[in-house]
């Protein structure tokens, strides 16, 4: 029987700590950081480090509730409990209310079977006018990556596609792939390459 999207991904949490770097995403903190401060919604927020450092008005989701309760908790003690609201959604099937001006999705991808393109799409839905969307993702197969070698990673203007954003409404501001050094334990030193998808919304 396959495992739920819950109880993969609490079962991925259960086998680390709560212990993070501390630190913000590469892409997160280059570009989010030049935007005035807003409503931010983060899809996949895992342990929290990115909503931490966000801190402005941040909705946060994880479909995990292992990661949630270890993002809450490095909240609190951070003293941005206030700051920050944490949500539990499997994003295929509910999704956060209201809009943002700054939503983030870094790496959000399975190797199960889940309608990303989808969520995605909802995401830039729920940009508000003038706000951005913030896409990472993985572009090559990093290593230490639980993805099986035939996994296809997309290329950035692929997964733009798959939105199907109208190009009245949205300003390309970085469709590009990037290499950066990893950091985690099993990739440090390693070259790895992600996508950035940096929209803003016009309309």
């Amino acid at each position: 029987m396959q495992q739920t999207t819950r109880d993969f991904w609490n079962n991925r949490y259960r086998d680390k700590t709560g212990e993070t770097s501390g630190k913000p995403g590469l892409v997160l903190s280059q570009f989010a950081s030049p935007l005035a401060p807003g409503r931010v919604l983060e899809l996949g927020c895992g342990r929290g480090d990115d909503a931490l450092w966000l801190a402005w008005q941040v909705t946060a989701v994880d479909v995990s509730a292992v990661a949630l309760a270890y993002a809450s908790d490095s909240a609190s003690r951070a003293g941005l409990a206030g700051n920050i609201r944490f949500e539990e959604h499997d994003l295929a099937e509910t999704f956060p209310q209201g809009s943002f001006d700054l939503v983030v999705a870094s790496f959000l991808q399975s190797p199960q079977d889940w309608p990303r393109a989808r969520v995605l799409a909802r995401a830039a839905g729920a940009v508000s006018t003038g706000g951005h969307l913030l896409i990472t993702e993985h572009a090559s197969h990093p290593p230490g990556s639980k993805a099986t070698e035939d996994t296809i990673f997309p290329t950035a203007d692929e997964t733009l596609a798959s939105l199907a954003l109208d190009p009245r409404q949205w300003r390309r501001l970085c469709i590009c792939a990037i290499a950066r050094t990893g950091t985690r334990a099993e990739v440090l030193g390693e070259t790895v390459e992600d996508n950035v998808i940096f929209m803003e919304r016009l309309g």
